[in-house]
């Protein structure tokens, strides 16, 4: 790999993700071949990423893997493109307890520059002290570079160039404002239902990448970034890359059943897809079947629309197969999803109904743990529906990142394991 960076920010809404994904585009439309990673454990930001770069990003997360393991999938995921560039969550330090989990242990275990994107809106001298505390604070990870966003004025870009003369550290560009770097970013969190597994045209508008070209010193961005040493580790063969020999069929669209870890899916030797709104699966050659996350609640007329799919999908779990249902895949396993407009039948594997209702709205949120089997499990939970009537009881107990029990259930039923658990390694 020639280049490689981490975006990352002080604190969320400095426009990071926008920067990024921009920043991805432009250097895709260039030639160069740009790998994406996204810290923690988002799934949503990865499906631009993808749409932008033409390639999977990758999820780089310090609780649900190890350090080695991290630095194994940069290795394996980077090693023919010509830059690597990782977007950060929250804010650089930011994590599950202290720095544990944050950007900045991502950006430290792999050892590449980090460039902070800062929203310098209503400042100018001061952002001396503050980025100051940010080169100062941790010395085993270099800020490499800084670009401005929310720039009002050229006057104001001088004073902030000034800043970085002061405290000898590049600064990148100046970002103006503008509706296109708000809009990028809003969009990003809200609707990602039109993009599909192969579109590889980029959702940044013609806009945004003109403002960012502009106002941005790509080549010695790329210059910053070159490398010629060897992160620790990287040249170790890891078995945990080795192909599982499973033949696994997943559930899979542009929304519904979506939320899926490429990583996940690329130890097994073969992944086939199918769309449980409009197709019928063929369980007679596969060793698992995989539902994923997603929004089911969203597609719940086409999910009733398919009864042979609901019918196959319980009488393989009721003939003994194998499977894994995480949050929209357990959602679809159950008996029914309730939302304000009604009742929708599901599978039926499960004896449970779901509420999508917008009075029993609650947010569930954070890393989880459970051991079942003699094994441990770790995943993501990130969801609003919830059980209807009393939480059903769980076969084991879950934790949160600080080891503190949370209330998910976990559920087996013959050879069906499910829960609202994202889970990274099924």
């Amino acid at each position: 790999m020639k280049s490689r960076f981490l975006i990352a920010a002080p604190m969320s809404g400095s426009g990071k993700t926008t920067i990024a994904r921009g920043l991805m585009a432009l250097l895709t439309k260039r030639g160069m071949k740009v790998q994406p990673f996204k810290c923690g454990p988002d799934y949503i930001d990865t499906k631009f990423h993808e749409a932008v770069c033409g390639r999977p990003s990758i999820n780089l997360d310090t609780f649900m893997a190890t350090p080695e393991h991290v630095q194994q999938l940069f290795a394996r995921y980077g090693a023919d493109a010509d830059v690597c560039i990782i977007e950060g969550m929250m804010g650089l330090f930011d994590g599950y307890d202290r720095e544990r989990g944050s950007s900045y242990e991502i950006a430290r275990i792999l050892d590449v520059p980090v460039v902070l994107v800062v929203d310098a809106k209503s400042a100018a001298y001061s952002m001396a002290a503050l980025l100051s505390g940010f080169i100062h604070f941790r010395r085993d990870v270099r800020i490499a570079g800084v670009i401005f966003n929310k720039v009002g004025s050229e006057r104001h870009a001088q004073m902030l160039r000034q800043v970085c003369d002061d405290l000898q550290i590049a600064c990148l560009g100046c970002l103006p404002k503008s509706a296109a770097l708000d809009q990028g970013s809003r969009y990003l969190g809200l609707d990602f239902s039109n993009l599909s597994n192969n579109n590889t045209t980029s959702p940044v508008e013609g806009d945004l990448t003109e403002i960012l070209e502009k106002a941005l010193d790509l080549d010695r961005f790329l210059a910053l970034g070159v490398y010629s040493g060897q992160t620790p580790g990287l040249l170790r063969v890891n078995s945990e890359f080795t192909p599982t020999k499973l033949r696994v069929l997943s559930a899979h669209n542009s929304e519904g059943f979506s939320f899926l870890y490429q990583e996940t899916l690329d130890r097994f030797e073969f992944v086939r897809f199918f769309n449980p709104e409009t197709e019928v699966p063929d369980c007679s050659d596969i060793d698992m079947l995989y539902l994923p996350g997603g929004y089911p609640e969203k597609h719940l007329e086409a999910l009733v629309a398919n009864e042979a799919c609901r019918k196959a999908i319980k009488d393989y779990a009721e003939q003994g197969g194998r499977m894994v249902a995480e949050c929209g895949g357990m959602m679809y396993l159950c008996r029914s999803i309730v939302t304000d407009d009604g009742e929708y039948p599901m599978c039926g594997v499960l004896p449970y109904s779901i509420t999508a209702r917008k009075a029993d709205r609650k947010l569930s949120l954070g890393y989880r743990r459970f051991v079942l089997d003699g094994r441990e499990y770790r995943g993501h939970e990130f969801h609003y529906t919830q059980f209807l009537g009393e939480v059903p009881e769980s076969i084991a107990q879950v934790y949160d990142a600080k080891g503190r029990p949370v209330p998910t259930p976990v559920f087996r039923y013959k050879n069906v394991l499910a829960s609202y658990t994202h889970l990274y390694q099924i």
